[in-house]
């Protein structure tokens, strides 16, 4: 598997973000640790590694919609 310098950057920074926090990254956190300038571009990346098969685990924004109703 080829992976650019920038999607090792990303797997390697979620990694360490969750061995030192216990949790997965948020996209912006993510695009914090790994040196990019923005969590769109964070998400590209990690759209891209899912895409080759690579598992990076990131967290999404609390929903602030109820779960049984969805309202």
């Amino acid at each position: 598997m080829n992976l650019t310098e920038r999607q090792t950057r990303i797997m390697r920074s979620a990694r360490a973000w969750v061995a030192e926090h216990g949790e997965a990254p948020s996209l912006k956190e993510l695009a914090q640790a790994a040196g990019l300038s923005s969590a769109s571009s964070a998400h590209y990346q990690v759209k891209r590694l899912r895409a080759q098969g690579v598992t990076v685990q990131t967290r999404g924004r609390p929903s602030m919609r109820c779960p049984h109703c969805g309202q």
